[in-house]
């Protein structure tokens, strides 16, 4: 039975969660309950611990130190093999097991500089010094406890079930998602060269707004690319009572961020998704003094690399022409600065999840194909993993994290969703449990059918 598009449109109808908790505890289908047991089990021994050890202890953007080192001893101590300092913080766990093709799953590592307030027991109270020396709060605002905590169940359950499959799993803790740059240093620093190419390259996350253990996957676009883009809007500085005498970089700043509005309303198609966000206006420090520099911080999002080259063409020259429209001279023209924070779309090969989907219905008991209207831009680095020249088939999915309670709430319309990157996002652990369900299975499935 084909559940989802509505999955992403649970919050609408109890009925639906009750059908879907009525699916997933059917004993009709041909799951294997033998290994529902299992990380049941596992989950109640190990994981459920490790993920908030993993949860009070978030680590910034390529300073995952702790994080790496736990994931790393909790690997060994399964017997995997594991390289660490990989791309800085990144580590590599192989599984060899004969004959067969050469899996990759992939979780990230690190959190955010948000001070948590979700009202969890066990809430972060980490605070670390980040790479341009200040020190911040962090948090886990994102799920990527949850994603290592699968990684290692999803280990577990692969290392005690070496007699169904065959073939070499490739784990990888992934620094700096968040940054979007962890995935480009692990492949830097010679991933695929040094532990091998894979054919199948498996990816989750977990996803506020689903109940918790529910998986939901496309045969298309998963994430939109995401570009950061800085721009240093020059002036002349002086006294706030003569404006006359110097050109506000306020002003032109703030014309610019208008401006920028009519990139996707007046040049994009509007059948092409795009955004322009600015998220960060910084400039003056007094009342009284028109100062001589404003920054500005934006993210670009597009579905379409052409649409991105577009976008971003168009920024850099709307920028400088409004400028020039102030009276700028060039030497004082804004300064755009743009790739530092870049990744393509994260797009799911059409062939490997449809081959995927039948495994998936068999022990899940429904199929996670969802055809619904995705409902923002998101962004995703795992797709360096797949859009290389080697051009790996990808995989990623979905899982659930909000308790059903909480969902039925959603439903009601008494609270929304937490949202990500705040400081209210939580997730179930038991969460992880549907994470490790349908990781292990997508790779026993791509292991045994290279």
């Amino acid at each position: 039975m084909k559940l989802l598009p509505l999955l992403d449109h649970l919050a609408r109808s109890k009925l639906i969660i009750a059908l879907i908790l009525g699916l997933c505890s059917s004993n009709g289908f041909a799951a294997d309950q033998a290994l529902k047991s299992a990380i049941e089990q596992y989950y109640d021994d190990h994981l459920e611990d490790l993920f908030v050890w993993f949860h009070q202890n978030p680590e910034l953007s390529f300073l995952e130190n702790k994080t790496a080192a736990r994931l790393a001893e909790e690997l060994r101590t399964l017997g995997v093999e594991v390289t660490e300092g990989v791309g800085g913080t990144g580590l590599v766990g192989m599984i060899e097991n004969g004959d067969g093709p050469l899996v990759m799953i992939r979780a990230d590592m690190d959190g955010l500089p948000v001070l948590e307030d979700s009202g969890l027991t066990y809430m972060s109270r980490a605070r670390q010094v980040n790479l341009d020396g200040e020190e911040m709060p962090v948090m886990h605002a994102c799920g990527h406890d949850m994603h290592i905590t699968s990684l290692v169940g999803t280990a577990k359950m692969l290392m005690d079930n070496r007699d169904k499959w065959g073939g070499t799993v490739m784990l990888v803790g992934q620094p700096a998602e968040e940054i979007i740059n962890g995935a480009k240093a692990m492949l830097e620093d010679g991933l695929y060269e040094r532990f091998g190419v894979p054919d199948y390259a498996l990816g989750l996350h977990v996803s506020s707004g689903m109940p918790s253990g529910a998986i939901s996957i496309r045969d298309g676009i998963m994430y939109s690319s995401v570009d950061s883009v800085d721009i240093q809007v020059r002036g002349v500085g002086g006294h706030g009572a003569y404006p006359h005498q110097t050109i506000d970089p306020i002003y032109v700043a703030s014309q610019l961020v208008i401006a920028l509005q009519g990139i996707i309303s007046r040049q994009i198609n509007p059948f092409s998704p795009a955004v322009i966000t600015v998220g960060s206006f910084q400039g003056g420090n007094k009342h009284n003094i028109i100062s001589d520099e404003v920054n500005l911080q934006i993210t670009v999002r597009t579905d379409s690399e052409a649409v991105r080259e577009q976008v971003l063409g168009s920024i850099h020259d709307t920028a400088l022409n409004v400028g020039r429209l102030n009276g700028l001279p060039d030497d004082l023209l804004p300064i755009v600065r743009i790739g530092f924070e870049s990744t393509p779309t994260t797009v799911n090969n059409y062939d490997a999840v449809h081959s995927v989907i039948p495994a998936w219905v068999e022990q899940l008991g429904y199929s996670p194909l969802s055809t619904s209207e995705r409902t923002g831009m998101g962004g995703e680095d795992f797709a360096f993993f797949t859009r290389t020249e080697h051009e790996v088939p990808g995989v990623f999915f979905s899982v659930g994290g909000t308790p059903m309670d909480v969902m039925e709430r959603i439903e009601a319309r008494e609270m929304s969703a937490p949202p990500h990157h705040s400081p209210f996002f939580f997730i179930d652990p038991n969460s992880v449990k549907g994470g490790v369900e349908a990781m292990y299975t997508a790779a026993i499935y791509f292991l045994n059918n290279p």
